[in-house]
């Protein structure tokens, strides 16, 4: 008889406790950022400064590459097994890891722009009652890719759309990235620096690209101008210049910030790293039936931009000199009219 009073206020006081440590939670959150490299990086590592409410301490999950370590140089990153495109071999084999980060991780909440690599932290996550949230890629114009189909069949997870097209529904609007810039005209400059970047793809080449450019980039550019390409796993046989299978970002930022003219394949991040520096590129987009990457989404991020002339869009085999003169005669401005990003959390 004489331990049940002691017990009860034992058992109030780790109540207590609880009530504390939950509050001191929600006061200073722990959010998990799971992002492949490439694209979804840049567009998650760019949305984070307008995350409402705000992150807090941040631990990434990504792959390892050049792009990875610069960008997240200084920050808390784990890195896991690269997923390819359609992966889900590797999806599997990083599950373990997923539920042993989340396990342990004491995250309030998980949040990702894809792709496959979100699939695992998503799910264990939300298994294990951790708040959710998914955004969609500004790559997808026309709806959801395949993880977003996934996780939007992962009860609980929160889903956002960057076009208000196909926003409804599941699927909440909260602006896109495009929507911080316009074009701005210019005289046509003489051309000094090119730069070409095709992205870092580790399972798809764009030689096809490759092929083309060499036959137009000596009708605009100046004797000796430098040239810097970054071709991930394309063939780089007879291109001339500075050729590398990938560029740290930080020097691939300040060659295309010093840049007269920039070409690309059509990835989000090369877009909007290009746009970040005040460059209208060319854009070029891989095709599937080419072997160029899985589907078609390149073309909606290239008509999209196009559409908002903050790009000059065309395919690899019709692009013109006139197309790579018309991105060069303009600049692209940074404005205010992209808003917080307001998550929607527990009421």
């Amino acid at each position: 008889m004489s331990g049940t009073p002691t017990n009860k206020s034992d058992a109030r006081g780790r109540r207590d406790d609880e009530i504390r440590g939950a509050l001191m939670l929600r006061a200073h959150p722990k959010t998990l950022l799971v992002a492949a490299t490439g694209g979804h990086l840049e567009q998650l590592y760019r949305i984070r400064p307008r995350l409402v409410p705000e992150c807090g301490e941040i631990q990434w999950v990504t792959h390892d590459d050049p792009q990875s370590r610069s960008l997240l140089a200084g920050e808390r990153v784990t890195v896991v097994p690269y997923v390819p495109p359609r992966g889900y071999r590797e999806i599997a084999r990083n599950t373990p890891a997923a539920w042993k980060m989340i396990r342990n991780g004491h995250f309030d909440r998980v949040i990702s722009t894809g792709a496959g690599v979100a699939i695992p932290f998503l799910a264990a996550a939300r298994m294990s009652g951790v708040e959710c949230h998914y955004i969609e890629s500004a790559a997808r114009a026309d709806g959801p890719s395949v993880t977003g189909r996934i996780a939007a069949r992962m009860p609980g997870v929160r889903l956002y759309s960057q076009y208000q097209a196909w926003a409804g529904g599941d699927w909440n609007y909260r602006g896109s990235l495009f929507d911080s810039f316009e074009p701005q005209e210019t005289d046509a400059p003489q051309i000094r620096r090119v730069v070409v970047t095709l992205g870092t793809m580790r399972t798809y080449g764009f030689r096809r690209a490759v092929d083309h450019l060499l036959q137009l980039l000596p009708q605009v550019t100046d004797p000796g101008a430098e040239i810097l390409w970054q071709v991930g796993v394309t063939d780089p046989d007879g291109i001339s210049g500075d050729v590398r299978s990938s560029v740290p970002n930080a020097e691939l930022r300040d060659a295309i910030g010093a840049a007269d003219l920039v070409i690309a394949h059509a990835g989000i991040g090369s877009a909007i790293t290009a746009l970040e520096l005040g460059k209208r590129p060319v854009l070029i987009p891989r095709r599937p039936q080419f072997n160029e990457h899985v589907d078609d989404h390149q073309s909606l991020i290239a008509g999209e931009l196009g559409r908002r002339r903050l790009a000059v869009s065309a395919e690899a085999d019709v692009l013109t000199t006139d197309d790579l003169i018309e991105a060069a005669s303009a600049r692209v401005i940074s404005t205010d009219a992209a808003g917080p990003f307001r998550l929607r959390t527990a009421s």
